[in-house]
């Protein structure tokens, strides 16, 4: 082949290598696993009085880079432009208790399930006899956060339940406590934690409204990282870490559905 064939032939390949246009091309890997979350959701990823940042998601991410044989760099970030951001290769991954939808899968790869959550009822304890369920809630007032995504469930699979929204879980809590409202649905994991950290007697009951599988984002070009990511998180979890990490922050290790 002519010298000057083969000097067009490399200088279009580095081209392409350069725009990350080469199939199979991936990000350069100096070694550090960049992961986005917001550190405003407590207990999976907050500040503690030091500045560091705590959580679940901190832990699961440290696990995961540590199997990896990589340093974790972590960058908060937004919600509503967290998934730019990975799209926009400000960062690696985002290990942030994201949920796996149809919608999301158009956009990125996820990772295998890490953990599972979803929609849970609770209620006083005094009314824990009485109530096994939503559907005992029917005619009843029931507490939700104001933007969050049970409102509309119950208003769609549940329309005869009365949903009353509130600005906070502060604010529903002593509207139980007060006997205002019968209960509140929330995410388990998250509810559980808050009830923990504020002492009260609440307890769940009946099963999940419905179930959501949190996983970890990766782009799409970067499928030899999802590949490590995944190989890392089944040896996290073969470990015996994973549930380590639950129970330190729920109290329990995770159950089957978990």
């Amino acid at each position: 082949m002519r010298l000057d064939v083969i000097c067009c032939i490399a200088a279009a390949l580095a081209t392409l290598l350069s725009a990350g246009l080469l199939a199979g091309c991936e990000d350069s890997d100096d070694g550090t696993l960049t992961v986005a979350l917001t550190g405003q959701y407590p207990p999976f990823s907050t500040y503690d009085e030091d500045g560091n940042l705590i959580g679940f998601d901190v832990d699961v991410a440290r696990a995961i880079a540590k199997q990896m044989g990589r340093e974790v760099e972590f960058v908060a970030t937004e919600w509503d432009g967290i998934l730019a951001g990975l799209q926009a290769r400000k960062f690696d991954a985002i290990i942030g208790s994201m949920a796996i939808t149809p919608q999301r899968e158009k956009a990125v790869n996820f990772s295998e399930p890490y953990y599972r959550s979803g929609a849970q009822l609770f209620v006083h304890k005094r009314h824990a006899d009485e109530i096994d369920g939503i559907e005992d809630c029917e005619g009843k007032p029931v507490g939700v956060v104001l933007g969050e995504t049970y409102h509309h469930h119950l208003e769609d699979k549940h329309p005869d339940v009365d949903v009353r929204t509130y600005g906070g879980t502060p604010e529903i809590f002593q509207e139980i406590g007060n006997e205002r409202i019968v209960g509140f649905v929330t995410d388990r994991l998250v509810g559980s934690y808050q009830i923990e950290q504020a002492g009260e007697p609440f307890v769940p009951v009946g099963e999940l409204l419905y179930t959501e599988r949190m996983a970890i984002p990766i782009r799409k070009d970067r499928g030899e990282l999802l590949r490590q990511i995944n190989e890392a998180l089944r040896a996290v979890k073969d470990s015996g870490e994973l549930a380590e990490i639950h129970e330190k922050w729920f109290g329990r290790p995770p159950t089957e559905s978990d």
